[in-house]
């Protein structure tokens, strides 16, 4: 049977994120389950286009509570700046007037050690928050961006990368602190420079070293798609909400540009869900490498002719996307010694 993917436009956040979901309502089984983990996306804690709208898991949990669910985690991991502070910048406090809700900062949470590749495809040891793990319904709310290693990040990736624990984002010392001021110093248009975003990553994970998993698995474009698909066989998301009404495209998943994409998906099928959205901002989900891993993995589909996409046609909300600087490199993910890797 086709995974079913609802896709809703319109003119109110709350709203789209709401009618997606209730569109797939039958697909969603949550009333018995007690660590419901909802895990939205602070890729900057400061910049609300590139982290997730309160509005949107407002509407989730909305849902959920309607499902059956009482409580909730809400659980994120900053790459270099503290959770805490996205939950009181982006107004997620309100939510514990009305929600049986409990927020957790999955850098300071218990590590499990989960098997990766470097970027000489050697072995290393990826911290994941135990919480994440151990969920028993797993919750993704994002917004979907352009990314600088693998084309595109949404549903899919915000639960892969954004439960590997980072020291940085956690760590009160002068030298993280250092880190997070230098970063939220650098002008956007020095940040975006195409010269330097082959650098930035590579840079970043030696000045950081062993301190984030984070760093560790983006450090070359063939390791981070095999190590998303890695990830994915453990920590894949039971529920997808992918909040498109501000999408972002160019240098994301930081430092891009609105795009004003008024959409929202949501799926059992995180894959088909990103699939979807890559499609909706001008992309092939085939050439998208860790999207294709899963897929042949049978984790979900990307295939569109194999989705039922019910709500909108998608030619409808299509918009193509100014791709991230490094685009054409990141479509060079394949290679051999991957294959022997899956």
């Amino acid at each position: 049977m086709k995974p079913r993917v609802s896709l809703v436009k319109g003119t109110d956040r709350y709203h789209n994120v709401r009618q997606a979901l209730n569109l797939i309502a039958d697909d969603i089984h949550v009333s018995d389950k007690r660590r419901v983990l909802v895990k939205p996306n602070f890729t900057s804690t400061q910049r609300q286009l590139a982290a997730t709208h309160v509005d949107a898991v407002r509407a989730t949990l909305d849902f959920l509570c309607e499902r059956g669910a009482k409580e909730f985690v809400l659980g994120e991991a900053s790459g270099i700046f503290d959770s805490n502070e996205g939950f009181a910048n982006f107004g997620y406090a309100q939510l514990q007037e009305r929600y049986d809700i409990r927020f957790v900062d999955l850098n300071r949470d218990e590590p499990v050690m989960v098997q990766g590749f470097d970027r000489e495809l050697r072995p290393i040891q990826l911290r994941v928050a135990r919480t994440a793990l151990e969920s028993d319904f797993l919750v993704s709310v994002t917004p979907p961006k352009t990314h600088d290693c693998v084309i595109v990040t949404a549903a899919l990736k915000n639960v892969l990368v954004g439960c590997l624990i980072s020291d940085i984002g956690a760590d009160p010392r002068p030298v993280a602190g250092a880190v997070r001021k230098l970063v939220r110093l650098v002008p956007r248009s020095v940040k975006t420079w195409a010269p330097l975003q082959g650098l930035k990553n590579a840079v970043a994970s030696q000045v950081v070293g062993n301190a984030s998993s984070k760093f560790a698995i983006h450090q070359d474009i063939h390791g981070i798609n095999l190590n998303l698909y890695l990830l994915a066989k453990r920590l894949l998301p039971h529920l997808a909400v992918i909040d498109g009404f501000d999408a972002m495209e160019g240098a994301g998943p930081l430092d891009g540009d609105p795009v004003d994409l008024r959409v929202a998906i949501a799926s059992a099928d995180s894959v088909a869900a990103d699939s979807l959205a890559a499609h909706l901002m001008g992309f092939d989900a085939f050439e998208i490498g860790y999207l294709s891993y899963c897929a042949r993995k049978g984790l979900g589909i990307n295939d569109l002719s194999q989705i039922e996409v019910i709500g909108e046609d998608p030619a409808t909300c299509r918009r193509t996307f100014e791709p991230h600087p490094l685009y054409e490199l990141q479509r060079n993910w394949r290679h051999p010694r991957v294959e022997s890797l899956l």
